[in-house]
């Protein structure tokens, strides 16, 4: 092989090898998104970037209370790998897709069998109010009541109570759709 076209193929196989590397990191290990609105003011802010560790996702783990995640508000469809792999933003550049408006950024209230309650302006977790000193304001729970996490679902609230679409109007998450949980700096 002339000398020419071996440096061009070497080329080329190097950024075969980076691409693949970018695609397996962003749709098994983590990924960046972008927070898109202000639901969950004041802890993150519209158009801020974050990074999202997607090993919850990859082997399932159950995110914990509190966890920042992202997730797919698609609830009534099933996610597939076709989903992981459309969602990565090497994909979405190569195919010049239109954003994502599917993906939320909330914060994990309830893992599955918490018996979740909204009243006098606060949550409680079975039977114990929640310590939500990163809420932005004074929520307002009009006829909620009480409701259970089934299994393998959890709920989602976002820290901007008054002005959030989460599982008080999409219903519970299934574990599958939690897409990953934010990443905090230094890890």
């Amino acid at each position: 092989m002339p000398v020419k076209l071996k440096e061009i193929w070497d080329w080329i196989r190097s950024l075969a090898f980076a691409a693949t590397l970018a695609l397996v990191l962003g749709i098994f290990v983590f990924q960046p998104f972008k927070v898109e609105g202000h639901s969950m003011d004041p802890t993150l802010h519209d158009q801020q970037r974050i990074y999202v560790s997607k090993l919850p996702h990859t082997f399932s783990y159950l995110p914990d209370y509190g966890d920042i995640v992202v997730i797919d508000s698609r609830v009534n469809r099933k996610r597939t790998f076709r989903d992981d792999l459309l969602g990565h933003p090497l994909i979405h550049l190569m195919l010049g897709n239109q954003k994502e408006d599917f993906m939320y950024v909330k914060r994990v209230i309830g893992k599955p069998g918490d018996v979740l309650e909204f009243k006098d302006h606060l949550v409680y977790r079975n039977g114990k109010p929640l310590d939500e000193p990163y809420i932005k304001e004074t929520a307002q729970y009009d006829g909620l009541g009480k409701v259970v996490v089934p299994d393998n679902h959890i709920f989602v609230m976002g820290d901007n109570r008054n002005n959030s679409r989460d599982s008080r109007d999409i219903g519970f998450i299934p574990l599958d759709h939690v897409i990953g949980t934010k990443l905090e700096w230094p890890f």
